[in-house]
């Protein structure tokens, strides 16, 4: 069972919803330990730069550098003074539609469940009335020590709350040249359509249980191998493939083993259709065998009273 981390209210107009908060994903990233070549562990320890010395962590002041080199010093009472206001609230400001939050902005994702019997029915309410109207619920909230905008948004029958960035931390696609004009970069319609015939190819429905972290899955399988003393053998990478620069020839042969692909996945399904049909017309031939025979059995025996 999870366990929360966090409780407080969801705040709208003069509504209150008390709510605990719960994790919605858990990394699942490989740590290693670092060891020296005799296989002693490593430890870090605060020093000076200038004399080498170790640093009490009591002893320790931050600093921000405004200039390269240039440093001001701030004090933590300082900033304890701009400490957000922990209320144990998340105050909607505003409520947008669902699918004008690009994803660029969500970070954390977590869900909110109700705490307590009360909490239940404004907790239904709010999530059944966002759910109709498709939107999203956006304000503030401080965890710990830190305020985050954040977006309420209903997810698979429960409420998700999304901690977000703000504005000025996404970085304008303006910035980023992407070589998209000139006549180089022109493309004709006829790639626009093959390019749009592998898409439509490779098409399915979502599915996430289908897509594995298979670099981890091969890590963790080199560390059980080695943890039970087997021999490693490390294969060679393969050599990259170069550059392709016939874009068209790409096209058509991406479009062939698309094609491919999903002719396969076709008669792959035809096939396991077919051998159920097959095992099912079996089965009946089976039973009608048997109440065939069972009803043969019957007569003979109604004959034999007969005749005596």
């Amino acid at each position: 069972m999870a366990r929360a981390i966090w409780s407080g209210t969801i705040s709208f107009g003069l509504v209150n919803v008390p709510v605990k908060m719960y994790s919605a994903v858990h990394s699942k990233d490989l740590h290693f330990h670092q060891f020296d070549p005799n296989g002693n562990r490593i430890e870090y320890k605060r020093v000076s730069e200038k004399t080498g010395k170790e640093v009490e962590y009591s002893d320790i002041v931050k600093g921000y550098e405004v200039k390269k080199g240039q440093y001001v010093m701030v004090d933590p009472d300082e900033l304890a003074a701009y400490k957000p206001e922990s209320t144990k609230t998340i105050d909607i400001s505003d409520f947008v539609e669902l699918d004008e939050v690009d994803p660029i902005y969500y970070e954390n994702t977590y869900y909110l469940a109700p705490d307590g019997k009360p909490a239940q029915k404004p907790y239904n309410l709010l999530l059944e009335a966002m759910k109709k109207q498709d939107k999203a619920a956006i304000g503030k909230v401080v965890i710990r020590t830190k305020q985050y905008l954040a977006a309420i948004r209903p997810l698979d029958g429960i409420l998700a709350m999304s901690t977000m960035r703000f504005a000025d931390e996404i970085v304008p696609t303006s910035e980023v040249k992407n070589g998209s004009s000139g006549k180089e970069a022109s493309v004709s319609q006829r790639e626009v359509d093959m390019a749009s015939q592998i898409i439509d190819s490779l098409t399915t429905e979502w599915d996430p249980s289908k897509y594995h972290d298979t670099y981890r899955e091969q890590v963790l399988d080199l560390l059980k191998k080695k943890a039970e003393g087997k021999e490693i053998v490390v294969e060679e990478p393969e050599e990259e493939q170069g550059q392709v620069l016939d874009l068209m020839a790409a096209l058509e042969a991406s479009l062939a083993e698309a094609q491919g692909r999903s002719g396969s996945k076709r008669s792959s399904s035809k096939s396991k259709r077919a051998s159920a049909a097959k095992k099912a017309t079996k089965k009946t031939a089976k039973q009608s065998s048997k109440r065939s025979s069972s009803r043969s059995r019957s007569r003979s025996k109604t004959k034999a009273k007969k005749t005596a």
